[in-house]
């Protein structure tokens, strides 16, 4: 299996990018999740694009993408730590036909959060759905916030996510007045799915097989959903005895679901009681 997130730049044009790829760990986000196919694609495809722009950030903090619409897929978050740690969910009808992103998405935003340690409140960015598709969208954003020429090139399956990034340097130009153009087209080839199964390094060997390439180390991907109870005990504590009491004489327990990761928390009253004393119960 291999996930991973690694750069890399074409030395002499001037041209650096990304390329991304997971396989197990983007089963495991699919995992129980029962989603359409064009919303399986349109969640591959963020999820892509989120690590490459968390890689591009290069900073320490958790990046979210997160997209409200009135379209059929109503919601759809991502997320990834500096470690990339990814995880991810879409709220959708159940039946969706294929159809162009701007249908699939209605009307929207997204929204980007970048929460660091550093920083006292999180740096938000909206994205407006300026595009046909996911890689426009975020061609536009990479152009304004970057304001480098960037083109991205995204390919999902049910079992791989593929994904490259190219961002034209401001000294390109002066290197190789036709190395963008060329990189461009190279790059497009990229949707052979036989080269999804090949290391990064190949790939790039193959795409851009007349430049000078050099290839950074390779950030290993995660799939980031480890179960945390610690985290319902404290929100269940500011919640407040009183309030949760009242929740667990109603229905005879309380449940708690965690949409990003795909998990209901169960938690009957000796587990409840457990939680408002000093140590926590046992959740399985």
């Amino acid at each position: 299996m291999s996930n991973y997130v690694q750069r890399f730049l074409l030395e002499n044009l001037d041209i650096r990018g990304a390329v991304v790829h997971l396989d197990s760990v983007w089963q495991e986000m699919l995992s129980g999740r029962n989603y359409p196919q064009p919303v399986i694609q349109l969640v591959g495809e963020m999820s892509a694009t989120t690590l490459l722009l968390s890689d591009n950030l290069k900073q320490t903090g958790r990046l979210t993408i997160q997209l409200n619409g009135s379209g059929p897929v109503s919601m759809l978050v991502i997320d990834c730590n500096e470690s990339m740690h990814i995880r991810g969910m879409a709220k959708c009808v159940q039946q969706i036909e294929p159809q162009p992103v701007p249908e699939l998405l209605g009307y929207g935003q997204l929204l980007l959060t970048l929460d660091m340690p550093s920083m006292r409140e999180s740096y938000q960015s909206i994205v407006p759905l300026d595009g046909n598709n996911i890689t426009e969208i975020f061609e536009h954003y990479f152009k304004q916030s970057e304001q480098l020429p960037s083109r991205l090139f995204l390919a999902t399956t049910n079992q791989t996510i593929f994904g490259l990034l190219l961002q034209k340097l401001p000294t390109a130009d002066q290197q190789d007045p036709d190395g963008w153009v060329r990189a461009e087209a190279l790059a497009a080839t990229v949707n052979d799915q036989a080269l999804f199964h090949l290391a990064a390094e190949e790939i790039l060997t193959r795409l851009f097989f007349e430049e000078t390439i050099r290839i950074f180390d390779a950030q290993t991907v995660h799939y980031g959903c480890n179960e945390d109870p610690a985290k319902i005990y404290t929100m269940l504590r500011l919640l407040g005895r009183k309030e949760v009491d009242s929740i667990l004489k109603e229905f005879g327990e309380v449940i708690i679901n965690d949409d990003i990761c795909n998990r209901e928390y169960r938690l009957d009253a000796l587990m409840i009681d457990a939680i408002f004393r000093e140590a926590g119960p046992t959740i399985h």
